[in-house]
């Protein structure tokens, strides 16, 4: 795991809801409960990222831009520093440039195959565009990280982004190329920022099919979550066959996060962990690179996802009938004034019937899975209708 405590230093302010206490509770749950100490677990020592690994993404004037904002704390229209979502903050450049430098040694360490996986939970800014920031994202540490193995040498990488926001940044990135299949679920383009990741939106001339979208409608919990996963990405996965699996894993998509629609349980976010494990296992070779997100319940959900997501990476899952520690429950106490959760779990059973069993075209979730699958799936040589 890629880790240094500067990870925090990402911090729009005390006001802004991509706040860096969830990254700190995460981590002080992980290590109470264990999972920092599973045999195999490392902490990997990060650096920022130069800007030449910036500029394999971004333009070499928007990371003057940043480095420049973060000195004179003035905000920068063109490049959309100094809005509501993307505030100015001092030395924004370097704290940015760490969660990039964390997500490509996470990354180096899968490539090289020095761990068969590795995680930055601080990561996952899947959002930043190449010349301006956008939806709490400056750099867009996945996307760099997926430039820096195709730059090694790397054929064929998968992306799947579970955030409830669409993971639109990653997918411009790469909506040209066919050595990268972005696929993300998210709450419909309708109802929530950024307003994109229709089904329609599919990859660039010479790429048709390597963008992916499942545009769920509000509302939409654990049933309709997971039977639209199963009915899209592992047929995808299994026909692309990734050298290397790299998700994200905002969990925004739950019920108590204030700044979205879906009604998603711990439970069936703790799930999704579980398939998208094994997916990299049968798809990637077992290689699995993973990111954190969005996530807004900072208390609640964040850092017992987060800490579920880690234990699974680990290959030590989390007992999700576990008593939360009590010295964390006092630290998160004094560190919000919120009363934590006692348990690891929502306790939630997480059910649902297959879409190929029968499709309901009267059904919001079954339309959209149906038009994902028929936008890019004959492009993969797969029957939509199967």
């Amino acid at each position: 795991m890629a880790w240094d405590d500067g990870l925090t230093a990402y911090d729009f302010g005390p006001q802004h809801p991509l706040a860096p206490i969830r990254v700190e509770l995460t981590m002080a749950l992980s290590r109470e409960l264990g999972v920092l100490d599973e045999p195999g677990v490392a902490l990997i020592d990060v650096e920022p990222a130069s800007d030449e690994l910036l500029q394999l993404v971004h333009d070499p004037a928007y990371v003057a831009a940043v480095r420049r904002a973060g000195k004179t704390l003035r905000p920068d229209d063109e490049h959309m520093l100094g809005t509501a979502d993307n505030p100015v903050f001092p030395d924004m450049h370097d704290a940015a440039a760490l969660i990039s430098g964390a997500s490509v040694a996470a990354a180096r360490a899968v490539w090289n195959g020095e761990a068969a996986h590795a995680a930055n939970v601080a990561g996952g800014l899947h959002h930043a565009m190449r010349g301006n920031a956008w939806g709490f994202c400056v750099y867009n540490d996945p996307a760099i990280a997926i430039a820096w193995m195709l730059e090694q040498g790397a054929k064929r990488i998968a992306y799947v982004d579970v955030d409830v926001h669409h993971g639109d940044g990653v997918q411009r990135a790469f909506y040209d190329d066919p050595r990268v299949l972005t696929i993300s679920l998210h709450e419909s383009p309708a109802t929530l920022f950024p307003g994109t990741g229709h089904p329609f939106e599919t990859g660039g001339r010479g790429a048709e099919g390597y963008a992916v979208n499942v545009a769920l409608p509000a509302g939409t919990g654990d049933t309709g979550w997971h039977r639209a996963f199963e009915a899209v990405v592992p047929p995808l996965l299994h026909e692309f066959q990734p050298e290397v699996l790299v998700t994200q894993q905002g969990c925004d998509t739950h019920a108590l996060d204030p700044l979205a629609n879906l009604t998603l349980s711990l439970d069936g976010q703790r799930r999704a962990y579980e398939e998208l494990h094994t997916l990299a296992q049968k798809t990637a070779g077992g290689r699995w690179l993973l990111f954190g997100g969005g996530g807004y319940g900072l208390v609640h959900v964040v850092p017992r996802a987060w800490t579920h997501l880690l234990a699974e990476a680990a290959g030590a899952p989390v007992d999700p009938q576990a008593a939360t520690p009590p010295a964390w429950r006092e630290f998160a106490r004094e560190r919000t004034g919120e009363t934590a959760p006692l348990y690891m779990t929502d306790g939630r059973e997480v059910e649902f019937a297959r879409f190929e069993e029968g499709y309901d075209p009267g059904d919001p979730v079954d339309r959209a899975i149906n038009a994902t699958r028929t936008a890019v799936f004959p492009s993969h040589g797969i029957d939509p209708s199967l």
